[in-house]
Protein backbone atom coordinates (compact mmCIF):
# COMPACT_ATOMS: atom_id res chain seq x y z
CA UNK A 1 0.00 0.00 0.00
CA UNK A 2 3.11 2.26 0.58
CA UNK A 3 4.60 1.64 -2.69
CA UNK A 4 0.82 2.81 -4.20
CA UNK A 5 0.90 5.52 -2.26
CA UNK A 6 4.66 6.74 -3.63
CA UNK A 7 4.43 6.18 -6.92
CA UNK A 8 1.00 8.24 -6.64
CA UNK A 9 2.35 11.21 -5.34
CA UNK A 10 5.70 10.70 -7.17
CA UNK A 11 2.39 10.54 -10.56
CA UNK A 12 1.00 13.51 -9.12
CA UNK A 13 4.40 15.78 -8.88
CA UNK A 14 5.56 14.84 -12.86
CA UNK A 15 2.07 15.49 -13.73
CA UNK A 16 2.16 19.17 -12.15
CA UNK A 17 5.38 19.75 -12.95
CA UNK A 18 4.92 19.18 -16.82
CA UNK A 19 1.84 20.95 -16.61
CA UNK A 20 1.56 24.21 -19.31
CA UNK A 21 1.24 26.97 -17.59
CA UNK A 22 -0.34 30.04 -18.62
CA UNK A 23 0.68 33.51 -17.82
CA UNK A 24 -0.08 37.55 -18.89
CA UNK A 25 2.34 39.91 -17.98
CA UNK A 26 1.08 43.38 -18.48
CA UNK A 27 3.98 46.19 -18.61
CA UNK A 28 3.20 49.46 -16.93
CA UNK A 29 4.96 53.25 -16.75
CA UNK A 30 5.83 53.06 -12.92
CA UNK A 31 5.46 56.85 -13.15
CA UNK A 32 2.47 57.60 -15.78
CA UNK A 33 0.83 54.04 -14.95
CA UNK A 34 0.66 53.99 -19.24
CA UNK A 35 1.04 50.76 -20.90
CA UNK A 36 4.62 50.05 -22.29
CA UNK A 37 3.99 48.70 -25.80
CA UNK A 38 7.33 47.01 -27.87
CA UNK A 39 9.33 45.94 -24.68
CA UNK A 40 11.30 42.72 -24.90
CA UNK A 41 10.55 39.53 -22.78
CA UNK A 42 12.95 36.86 -22.81
CA UNK A 43 12.37 33.24 -21.47
CA UNK A 44 15.36 32.76 -19.81
CA UNK A 45 15.08 28.87 -19.77
CA UNK A 46 13.77 28.53 -23.64
CA UNK A 47 15.34 31.41 -25.09
CA UNK A 48 12.06 32.76 -26.37
CA UNK A 49 11.38 36.27 -26.96
CA UNK A 50 8.60 37.87 -26.50
CA UNK A 51 7.29 41.70 -27.08
CA UNK A 52 4.06 43.77 -25.23
CA UNK A 53 1.32 45.04 -27.67
CA UNK A 54 -0.05 48.22 -27.58
CA UNK A 55 -1.75 47.23 -23.69
CA UNK A 56 1.53 46.48 -22.22
CA UNK A 57 0.61 42.99 -22.73
CA UNK A 58 2.15 39.72 -23.38
CA UNK A 59 0.74 36.29 -23.07
CA UNK A 60 2.19 32.97 -23.07
CA UNK A 61 2.68 29.18 -21.72
CA UNK A 62 5.30 27.61 -20.35
CA UNK A 63 6.32 24.05 -19.21
CA UNK A 64 7.25 24.42 -15.74
CA UNK A 65 8.66 26.97 -14.87
CA UNK A 66 11.34 29.82 -15.43
CA UNK A 67 12.58 33.27 -15.13
CA UNK A 68 11.82 36.25 -17.47
CA UNK A 69 13.75 39.04 -18.30
CA UNK A 70 12.42 42.52 -19.24
CA UNK A 71 14.34 44.79 -21.42
CA UNK A 72 13.17 48.25 -22.92
CA UNK A 73 15.69 50.81 -24.45
CA UNK A 74 13.74 53.59 -22.89
CA UNK A 75 13.12 51.74 -18.92
CA UNK A 76 15.61 49.97 -16.25
CA UNK A 77 15.43 46.11 -17.31
CA UNK A 78 14.19 43.60 -14.64
CA UNK A 79 14.40 40.25 -14.57
CA UNK A 80 11.51 38.51 -12.63
CA UNK A 81 11.06 35.27 -10.92
CA UNK A 82 8.73 32.38 -11.58
CA UNK A 83 7.21 32.09 -8.37
CA UNK A 84 6.56 35.60 -8.13
CA UNK A 85 4.12 35.29 -11.14
CA UNK A 86 1.22 33.51 -9.15
CA UNK A 87 -1.47 35.37 -10.76
CA UNK A 88 -2.56 34.80 -14.19
CA UNK A 89 -2.58 38.37 -15.01
CA UNK A 90 0.54 39.86 -13.34
CA UNK A 91 1.30 43.74 -13.60
CA UNK A 92 4.89 44.73 -13.70
CA UNK A 93 6.16 48.46 -12.87
CA UNK A 94 9.13 49.72 -14.98
CA UNK A 95 11.21 52.45 -14.16
CA UNK A 96 12.38 55.05 -17.06
CA UNK A 97 15.89 55.33 -17.60
CA UNK A 98 15.48 58.24 -19.80
CA UNK A 99 17.82 61.50 -18.29
CA UNK A 100 15.75 64.15 -17.11
CA UNK A 101 18.39 66.72 -17.94
CA UNK A 102 18.62 65.74 -21.46
CA UNK A 103 22.44 66.19 -21.22
CA UNK A 104 24.43 66.50 -23.99
CA UNK A 105 26.82 64.10 -25.11
CA UNK A 106 30.18 66.14 -25.51
CA UNK A 107 32.35 64.51 -28.60
CA UNK A 108 34.66 66.10 -30.96
CA UNK A 109 32.88 63.96 -34.17
CA UNK A 110 29.43 65.01 -35.59
CA UNK A 111 26.47 63.22 -35.09
CA UNK A 112 26.51 62.39 -38.58
CA UNK A 113 29.72 60.94 -38.55
CA UNK A 114 28.84 58.96 -35.44
CA UNK A 115 25.76 57.68 -37.39
CA UNK A 116 27.81 56.76 -40.36
CA UNK A 117 30.52 54.84 -37.83
CA UNK A 118 27.75 52.59 -36.16
CA UNK A 119 25.79 51.75 -39.31
CA UNK A 120 29.45 50.14 -40.69
CA UNK A 121 29.82 48.32 -37.41
CA UNK A 122 26.45 47.24 -37.06
CA UNK A 123 26.39 45.44 -40.52
CA UNK A 124 29.78 43.98 -39.84
CA UNK A 125 28.67 42.52 -36.30
CA UNK A 126 25.34 41.48 -37.85
CA UNK A 127 25.37 37.89 -37.81
CA UNK A 128 25.43 36.65 -41.29
CA UNK A 129 24.87 33.64 -42.37
CA UNK A 130 22.33 33.16 -39.85
CA UNK A 131 18.77 32.20 -40.51
CA UNK A 132 15.49 33.70 -38.44
CA UNK A 133 12.47 32.02 -37.43
CA UNK A 134 9.61 34.60 -37.83
CA UNK A 135 5.81 35.52 -37.25
CA UNK A 136 4.74 37.84 -39.63
CA UNK A 137 1.53 39.75 -38.91
CA UNK A 138 -0.42 42.28 -41.36
CA UNK A 139 -3.66 44.36 -41.18
CA UNK A 140 -4.98 45.68 -43.98
CA UNK A 141 -7.95 49.36 -44.04
CA UNK A 142 -9.42 50.64 -46.99
CA UNK A 143 -11.43 54.08 -46.15
CA UNK A 144 -10.67 53.10 -42.80
CA UNK A 145 -12.38 49.72 -42.52
CA UNK A 146 -10.10 46.56 -41.55
CA UNK A 147 -10.84 44.48 -44.70
CA UNK A 148 -7.85 42.09 -45.00
CA UNK A 149 -5.66 40.11 -42.65
CA UNK A 150 -2.79 37.71 -43.17
CA UNK A 151 -0.04 36.02 -40.48
CA UNK A 152 2.49 33.84 -41.11
CA UNK A 153 5.59 31.63 -39.72
CA UNK A 154 8.41 32.36 -42.29
CA UNK A 155 12.01 31.14 -42.27
CA UNK A 156 14.71 33.81 -43.53
CA UNK A 157 18.32 32.50 -44.82
CA UNK A 158 20.57 35.53 -44.84
CA UNK A 159 24.11 35.26 -46.93
CA UNK A 160 26.21 37.39 -48.32
CA UNK A 161 26.52 38.03 -51.98
CA UNK A 162 29.11 40.17 -53.02
CA UNK A 163 29.14 42.49 -49.92
CA UNK A 164 25.08 42.55 -50.22
CA UNK A 165 22.84 41.06 -47.60
CA UNK A 166 20.35 38.37 -49.70
CA UNK A 167 17.55 36.02 -47.84
CA UNK A 168 16.27 33.22 -49.02
CA UNK A 169 12.56 33.04 -47.59
CA UNK A 170 10.54 29.64 -46.95
CA UNK A 171 6.76 30.00 -45.64
CA UNK A 172 6.01 27.53 -42.93
CA UNK A 173 2.37 27.47 -42.08
CA UNK A 174 0.71 30.95 -43.24
CA UNK A 175 -3.40 32.08 -43.26
CA UNK A 176 -5.25 35.37 -45.07
CA UNK A 177 -9.13 36.47 -44.41
CA UNK A 178 -10.74 39.01 -45.71
CA UNK A 179 -11.72 40.54 -49.45
CA UNK A 180 -10.34 42.74 -51.42
CA UNK A 181 -11.74 45.10 -53.45
CA UNK A 182 -11.01 44.58 -57.20
CA UNK A 183 -9.74 48.10 -57.51
CA UNK A 184 -7.16 48.30 -55.28
CA UNK A 185 -4.26 46.68 -56.85
CA UNK A 186 -2.70 43.29 -55.03
CA UNK A 187 0.78 45.01 -55.73
CA UNK A 188 -0.64 47.69 -52.77
CA UNK A 189 -0.85 44.89 -50.65
CA UNK A 190 1.27 44.81 -47.84
CA UNK A 191 5.25 45.22 -47.42
CA UNK A 192 7.82 43.61 -49.64
CA UNK A 193 9.11 40.33 -48.19
CA UNK A 194 11.49 39.93 -50.11
CA UNK A 195 13.58 42.88 -49.34
CA UNK A 196 12.43 43.29 -45.75
CA UNK A 197 15.47 41.54 -44.45
CA UNK A 198 17.86 43.52 -46.85
CA UNK A 199 16.52 47.16 -45.27
CA UNK A 200 16.94 45.68 -42.04
CA UNK A 201 20.28 44.78 -42.09
CA UNK A 202 21.60 47.30 -44.43
CA UNK A 203 19.95 50.20 -42.28
CA UNK A 204 18.62 51.76 -45.73
CA UNK A 205 16.12 53.52 -43.65
CA UNK A 206 19.39 56.25 -42.49
CA UNK A 207 20.61 56.73 -45.37
CA UNK A 208 18.77 60.51 -45.88
CA UNK A 209 20.93 61.01 -42.72
CA UNK A 210 23.98 59.57 -44.13
CA UNK A 211 24.01 60.38 -47.98
CA UNK A 212 26.05 63.12 -48.85
CA UNK A 213 23.64 64.81 -51.60
CA UNK A 214 20.79 64.21 -49.10
CA UNK A 215 23.00 66.08 -46.35
CA UNK A 216 23.49 68.95 -48.87
CA UNK A 217 19.61 69.24 -49.62
CA UNK A 218 18.14 69.38 -46.46
CA UNK A 219 19.07 70.10 -42.80
CA UNK A 220 18.72 67.85 -39.61
CA UNK A 221 19.19 69.02 -36.31
CA UNK A 222 21.00 66.11 -34.92
CA UNK A 223 21.34 65.63 -30.74
CA UNK A 224 23.25 62.92 -28.94
CA UNK A 225 21.87 62.42 -25.51
CA UNK A 226 22.37 59.82 -22.67
CA UNK A 227 19.82 57.24 -21.52
CA UNK A 228 22.17 55.54 -19.23
CA UNK A 229 25.54 54.28 -18.15
CA UNK A 230 24.74 51.64 -21.31
CA UNK A 231 23.04 53.50 -24.52
CA UNK A 232 22.81 56.94 -25.88
CA UNK A 233 20.12 58.09 -28.06
CA UNK A 234 20.60 59.85 -30.89
CA UNK A 235 17.87 62.29 -32.44
CA UNK A 236 17.40 64.03 -35.73
CA UNK A 237 14.60 66.39 -36.75
CA UNK A 238 14.64 68.00 -39.79
CA UNK A 239 14.79 71.71 -40.00
CA UNK A 240 11.68 73.97 -41.58
CA UNK A 241 12.03 74.79 -45.03
CA UNK A 242 11.75 71.58 -46.90
CA UNK A 243 9.11 70.64 -49.28
CA UNK A 244 9.61 66.98 -49.68
CA UNK A 245 8.56 64.51 -46.89
CA UNK A 246 11.50 63.59 -44.33
CA UNK A 247 10.81 61.58 -40.96
CA UNK A 248 11.73 62.30 -37.67
CA UNK A 249 14.52 59.80 -36.14
CA UNK A 250 15.19 58.05 -32.86
CA UNK A 251 18.30 55.90 -32.69
CA UNK A 252 19.13 54.13 -29.94
CA UNK A 253 22.73 52.78 -29.43
CA UNK A 254 25.28 50.44 -27.45
CA UNK A 255 28.26 52.80 -26.36
CA UNK A 256 30.20 50.12 -25.65
CA UNK A 257 29.98 47.93 -28.55
CA UNK A 258 29.04 50.61 -31.36
CA UNK A 259 25.68 48.97 -32.38
CA UNK A 260 22.77 49.85 -33.42
CA UNK A 261 20.49 48.52 -30.55
CA UNK A 262 16.69 50.44 -31.97
CA UNK A 263 15.91 52.23 -34.92
CA UNK A 264 12.20 54.76 -34.56
CA UNK A 265 11.54 56.93 -37.73
CA UNK A 266 8.53 58.93 -38.31
CA UNK A 267 6.99 61.09 -40.97
CA UNK A 268 7.74 65.00 -39.07
CA UNK A 269 4.70 66.99 -38.85
CA UNK A 270 7.43 69.97 -40.05
CA UNK A 271 7.48 68.51 -42.75
CA UNK A 272 3.98 66.73 -43.48
CA UNK A 273 2.18 70.35 -43.63
CA UNK A 274 4.37 71.86 -45.81
CA UNK A 275 3.72 69.32 -48.43
CA UNK A 276 0.87 69.79 -51.38
CA UNK A 277 -1.34 66.67 -52.59
CA UNK A 278 -1.08 65.29 -55.94
CA UNK A 279 -4.27 64.01 -56.54
CA UNK A 280 -2.82 62.62 -60.27
CA UNK A 281 -4.10 59.22 -60.81
CA UNK A 282 -1.90 56.32 -58.84
CA UNK A 283 0.08 59.02 -56.97
CA UNK A 284 0.16 58.34 -53.08
CA UNK A 285 -0.19 61.08 -50.75
CA UNK A 286 1.12 59.68 -47.61
CA UNK A 287 -0.67 61.30 -44.32
CA UNK A 288 1.28 58.66 -42.10
CA UNK A 289 4.47 56.62 -42.07
CA UNK A 290 6.20 54.79 -39.09
CA UNK A 291 8.92 52.54 -39.16
CA UNK A 292 10.53 50.90 -36.05
CA UNK A 293 13.80 47.92 -35.80
CA UNK A 294 14.40 46.58 -32.36
CA UNK A 295 18.31 44.52 -32.64
CA UNK A 296 19.40 41.62 -29.79
CA UNK A 297 22.62 41.15 -28.87
CA UNK A 298 23.04 37.56 -27.14
CA UNK A 299 26.30 36.71 -26.36
CA UNK A 300 28.29 36.69 -29.54
CA UNK A 301 25.15 37.07 -31.62
CA UNK A 302 23.87 40.03 -32.88
CA UNK A 303 20.38 39.88 -34.85
CA UNK A 304 17.16 41.54 -35.87
CA UNK A 305 14.18 40.75 -33.26
CA UNK A 306 11.13 42.94 -34.22
CA UNK A 307 10.12 45.31 -36.64
CA UNK A 308 6.66 47.18 -37.30
CA UNK A 309 6.25 49.29 -40.41
CA UNK A 310 2.71 51.17 -40.73
CA UNK A 311 1.85 53.51 -44.05
CA UNK A 312 -1.20 55.45 -44.56
CA UNK A 313 -1.90 57.15 -47.35
CA UNK A 314 -4.68 58.51 -50.00
CA UNK A 315 -4.67 57.30 -53.19
CA UNK A 316 -6.87 58.35 -57.00
CA UNK A 317 -7.73 55.29 -58.35
CA UNK A 318 -9.62 57.21 -60.84
CA UNK A 319 -12.86 56.52 -60.28
CA UNK A 320 -12.44 58.15 -56.65
CA UNK A 321 -10.00 58.61 -53.94
CA UNK A 322 -8.91 55.67 -51.32
CA UNK A 323 -7.74 55.47 -48.07
CA UNK A 324 -5.55 52.64 -47.34
CA UNK A 325 -3.82 51.81 -44.25
CA UNK A 326 -1.59 49.32 -44.20
CA UNK A 327 0.51 47.65 -40.68
CA UNK A 328 3.05 45.39 -40.32
CA UNK A 329 4.97 43.57 -37.40
CA UNK A 330 7.30 41.10 -37.18
CA UNK A 331 9.38 39.20 -34.28
CA UNK A 332 12.31 36.47 -34.53
CA UNK A 333 10.74 33.36 -32.81
CA UNK A 334 14.15 31.55 -33.20
CA UNK A 335 17.66 32.60 -34.12
CA UNK A 336 20.34 30.10 -35.68
CA UNK A 337 23.91 30.80 -37.04
CA UNK A 338 23.07 26.84 -38.91
CA UNK A 339 21.33 27.21 -42.70
CA UNK A 340 18.12 25.62 -43.80
CA UNK A 341 18.24 22.22 -45.87
CA UNK A 342 16.01 23.45 -48.44
CA UNK A 343 14.57 22.81 -52.07
CA UNK A 344 14.45 25.29 -54.99
CA UNK A 345 10.82 24.77 -55.10
CA UNK A 346 10.05 25.52 -51.32
CA UNK A 347 11.29 29.31 -51.94
CA UNK A 348 8.64 31.84 -51.38
CA UNK A 349 9.42 34.23 -54.35
CA UNK A 350 5.98 36.30 -54.28
CA UNK A 351 5.96 39.86 -52.41
CA UNK A 352 3.44 39.02 -49.96
CA UNK A 353 1.51 36.47 -47.93
CA UNK A 354 -1.79 37.93 -50.27
CA UNK A 355 -1.46 35.41 -52.86
CA UNK A 356 -0.13 32.76 -51.05
CA UNK A 357 -2.75 29.50 -50.36
CA UNK A 358 -3.62 28.95 -47.00
CA UNK A 359 -1.53 26.62 -44.87
CA UNK A 360 -2.70 25.47 -41.10
CA UNK A 361 -0.58 22.67 -39.43
CA UNK A 362 -0.62 24.29 -35.68
CA UNK A 363 -2.26 27.26 -33.55
CA UNK A 364 0.67 29.05 -34.85
CA UNK A 365 -0.20 32.46 -34.20
CA UNK A 366 -0.87 31.68 -29.71
CA UNK A 367 2.98 31.32 -29.63
CA UNK A 368 4.21 33.50 -32.01
CA UNK A 369 5.02 35.59 -29.28
CA UNK A 370 3.01 38.84 -30.19
CA UNK A 371 -0.27 39.22 -28.67
CA UNK A 372 -2.81 40.50 -29.99
CA UNK A 373 -4.63 43.65 -28.19
CA UNK A 374 -8.63 42.82 -27.65
CA UNK A 375 -9.25 44.85 -30.30
CA UNK A 376 -7.08 43.47 -32.81
CA UNK A 377 -8.42 40.32 -31.71
CA UNK A 378 -12.09 41.29 -32.59
CA UNK A 379 -10.60 42.54 -35.79
CA UNK A 380 -9.49 39.22 -36.93
CA UNK A 381 -12.21 37.22 -35.44
CA UNK A 382 -14.38 39.84 -37.77
CA UNK A 383 -12.34 39.42 -40.63
CA UNK A 384 -12.93 35.97 -40.51
CA UNK A 385 -16.07 35.89 -40.45
CA UNK A 386 -16.56 37.53 -44.12
CA UNK A 387 -13.95 35.13 -46.00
Amino acid sequence: MKKILVLLHLFLAINVFSQTNERTLILLDSESNSPIEDASILILKTKQVLMSNSEGKVTFELKGGSNIKVTHSSYLPVTLKWASLNQSENIIYLKSKENALDDIVVTKQHPQQIIKKLVENSIKKLNVPARLKTYSREFFKSNGDYVYYNDGLINFQLYKEQKKIKSVLLVEQNRSFGLIDDIISSDLLGYNLNVMMEKYYTFKVLRPLLDEKSRKKYNFLVKVSPLDEAYNEITAIPLEGTTELLDDYKIVYDTKRKIIIEIKTEISPTTLSAVKEDNTKGVRNISRSLFKTNYRVDAENYYLISSKEEINFNINTGNEVKNIEVLNNLITMNFNVQNYTYKESDVFKDKTLFNIRNSILTDYWNVSGLTPTAKELEIINNIKGTF
